[in-house]
């Protein structure tokens, strides 16, 4: 018997820009399979219409581990939902060999009503398992996701990491012989991504993984090739580096354009502004990052997030009030809050620097500046590959500006 586990070929999936355009080609293709007909244009674009994955080809067998890149919005989160079963292809054809688990999407297979622990033995009612095999591996499950306090709770209190820790953990628990996994694990922290990582290797013995991620230290370190994807389009590399080099000098391409670049704000943020003390530092050296705010009321708790990422869009390190202790009171009016954040023990680079600010237990950002500010490093330095760094905290100073 032949060890593949998936075999796609030709797959594609074509979307419609337009709802109103979309409801109607949907009524009409329902219609025309009712009835036992293809419509002539399925092979062809309509108006409004454009392929998000296009004549995409590939094989995995057991013991390989795929790599899923490309930049934001071409196609790898439809490539998995097609072949998770859950949107149909227009075209082409999917095989998939064994037990499947996938986690691609955040909260994805879980009711929200229900505990965690019900959630555990639905899902893996769901993959056939008999209650007393999940019996035996609900402790494993639970101490992997570290939330044994909170797992007869109901999943919609869970915070994004608890719900990542866990949706990873019945995945993987449940020894698939497919795993699916989508950039999801972006959000746990940096201690847990390195267990999924280590996990996803012993898994891979027994069974085929795709693994989609932005971060081409974990797919060189993990993936015996690459698919990269380009507006729908795959091409599959079994030289990981070379895949890699594919995707970051397309990111380098598109590194000047104002996409990459975001700026909002929302009541009651009037105006802001993001700066960097000066435009280079030495490797080891502290930096100065100030955020000029307009505000229409006080802030009595606001988090303020800044990372600071590399030019393949990779977060090189991370800086955050709350895990600092950082007290921040934003007073009514124009202030200008001047943080002292490192030594930053980086690799010498340039590094673009994003911030957000969102009130204390809400998931509401009111601010989110994404690549606003570069700073360069320069001298000689190391950092542990693919280990975003936690940037000590130096104090913070806040000055009331007068209104003129």
């Amino acid at each position: 018997m032949s060890d593949t586990l998936i075999k796609v070929e030709n797959l594609s999936k074509k979307f419609c820009r337009n709802l109103k355009k979309s409801l109607w080609y949907g009524m009409k293709d329902l219609g025309s399979e009712l009835l036992g007909r293809t419509h002539g244009g399925k092979d062809e674009l309509r108006p409004e219409e454009f392929w998000a994955i296009n004549d995409v080809s590939f094989e995995l067998r057991r013991g390989e581990c795929l790599g899923l890149i490309g930049r934001n919005g071409a196609g790898k989160t439809t490539l998995l939902r097609m072949l998770n079963g859950l949107i149909k292809p227009d075209k082409g054809r999917i095989e998939m060999r064994g037990r499947v688990g996938a986690l691609i999407a955040l909260g994805a297979g879980f009711n929200p009503i229900l505990t965690g622990r019900e959630n555990i033995y639905v899902n893996g009612s769901v993959l056939g398992l008999a209650k007393k095999e999940i019996d035996t591996k609900v402790d494993e499950i639970i101490d992997f996701a570290d939330i044994r306090e909170f797992i007869d709770s109901p999943v919609q209190s869970y915070s994004s990491g608890m719900q990542v820790r866990l949706g990873f953990a019945v995945a993987t628990a449940m020894e698939p012989d497919v795993l699916l996994l989508d950039e999801v694990l972006a959000v746990g922290d940096a201690g847990f991504r390195h267990r999924c990582y280590s996990r996803i290797g012993q898994l891979q013995r027994n069974a085929a993984v795709i693994f989609v991620s932005h971060s081409m230290d974990f797919i060189s370190q993990i993936c015996d090739r690459v698919l990269y994807l380009q507006h729908g389009r795959g091409t599959v590399n079994s030289q990981v580096t070379n895949g890699i080099a594919a995707y970051l000098a397309e990111n380098q391409e598109h590194a000047a354009e104002s996409t990459d670049r975001a700026r909002a704000f929302y009541p009651p943020i009037i105006d802001a502004a993001l700066s960097l003390s000066r435009e280079s530092v030495n490797y080891g050296e502290k930096l100065d990052v100030r955020l000029t705010i307009d505000i229409a009321q006080e802030f009595i708790k606001p988090v303020i997030n800044l990372a600071l990422r590399s030019e393949s869009d990779q977060v090189a390190a991370i800086w955050n009030t709350r895990q600092h202790g950082a007290c921040v009171i934003i007073p009514a009016g124009r202030s200008e809050i001047r943080f002292a954040i490192g030594p930053l023990y980086l690799l010498p680079g340039k590094y673009n620097c994003s911030i957000s600010l969102r009130e204390d237990g809400s998931a509401e950002h009111t601010l989110w500046f994404h690549n606003q500010a570069q700073i360069k490093v320069k001298g000689q330095g190391q950092q542990m590959a693919g280990v975003s760094v936690l940037l000590p905290y130096h104090g913070h100073t806040l000055k009331k500006i007068a209104s003129s």
